[in-house]
């Protein structure tokens, strides 16, 4: 076959090419669930109703029209594909289609949405600041089990996150082998995060992270009149009550079991929180800084919901489903501090 034969073939096949019409597999146009969908519908399909909807959307509304770029796709359309893809934890390219948009544009949307709502968490997330304010806690914690003067539960939880291939990837694999961030959450009685640390990798013992936490600082310095109760992970401390490892007394298995049922709250409020947003439970697999500003941001959208006693809707009626009423975790005692076990047991003497 000679160069001219060549030349000819080649032509050929560009003619071709530029004669094939374009295959559009991808539905673009853009419904506005608002108008749409009913309630129901609109429930089924984002686990959140209009209002709640609607109540994220004016928040950050804002920081999604300032866009350089000039992004044609509304603050609605940006919020309820958000929401979809953290709270079912859907394939962006699922999502995307269904809006008439890329998956490039979801992921990007769903990072500049926790962005903004992250930026804002500080007026949802936060401690009993005034005396009436804990006081009104502490009453609420009492009701559980009559455990006296407490104003938060805390714990840990570990979000998976992707495999890191970087020097020092292998610090974030946790003790039950999987790669994840471990985040400290402390809660109310009624299941609200009112403190939240995101930055820690998951081999990292959840006792660090209180203990180089902000908020130990602020008990430490005096910011609250009550105390928190942790599991037996964490050191005993004046402010930070922890269970008896081995009660011999009436007075110390009733401490033990008031405190279990009212510890209890943080790991229903993990239980909740990750119902809410299966992004949490199945794993983040974005960058490790969007990840956590996603946790934030599902948090502050936690707080949202509970205020608006918005129901946790369950799209996926045979998904393992959370026992809200957990027992006690098995975790590795710490040594407890001098300071801590005689405040303990003062307490105990006093009250049990």
């Amino acid at each position: 076959m000679d160069m001219v034969d060549l030349v000819d073939i080649e032509d050929m096949e560009v003619i071709e090419l530029l004669q094939t019409p374009r295959v559009n597999n991808r539905n673009r146009l853009r419904r506005n669930p608002f108008v749409e969908l009913s309630d129901e519908d609109f429930k089924q399909k984002y686990r959140f109703n209009k209002r709640y909807a609607m109540k994220i959307i004016n928040l950050i509304r804002e920081d999604l029209t300032r866009d350089p770029r000039g992004c044609s796709v509304s603050p609605e359309i940006q919020v309820v594909c958000a929401l979809r893809s953290w709270a079912r934890h859907e394939i962006q390219d699922d999502t995307a289609d269904l809006h008439g948009l890329s998956q490039p544009f979801i992921s990007q949307t769903c990072k500049k949405v926790a962005d903004a709502i992250a930026q804002i968490s500080h007026r949802f997330i936060k401690m009993p600041a005034t005396l009436t304010e804990q006081e009104e806690a502490m009453q609420k914690f009492r009701r559980i089990a009559n455990f006296p003067t407490v104003i938060g539960a805390i714990d840990c939880t570990h979000v998976r996150i992707k495999k890191l291939n970087v020097d020092g990837g292998h610090l974030y694999i946790n003790r039950k082998g999987f790669p994840s961030l471990n985040i400290q959450v402390a809660c109310d009685a009624e299941c609200k995060i009112m403190d939240i640390v995101t930055r820690w990798r998951g081999s990292v013992h959840d006792s660090r992270i209180f203990r180089e936490s902000r908020l130990k600082q602020r008990f430490e310095a005096g910011a609250f009149s009550g105390i928190l109760l942790g599991d037996s992970g964490y050191a005993c401390t004046p402010y930070l009550f922890t269970p008896v490892l081995n009660p011999t007394t009436p007075q110390e298995e009733r401490y033990n079991t008031a405190h279990i049922r009212t510890r209890n709250v943080v790991e229903r409020c993990f239980g909740l929180w990750k119902q809410r947003f299966r992004c949490l439970l199945r794993g983040q697999y974005c960058n490790i800084e969007t990840a956590r500003k996603t946790i934030v941001a599902c948090a502050v959208l936690h707080n949202i919901a509970l205020d608006m006693k918005e129901d946790v809707f369950n799209t996926e009626p045979n998904s393992h489903q959370f026992n809200l009423q957990t027992s006690e975790p098995l975790v590795q005692p710490i040594e407890n501090n001098v300071r801590g076990n005689i405040r303990r047991r003062q307490f105990i003497e006093r009250h049990f």
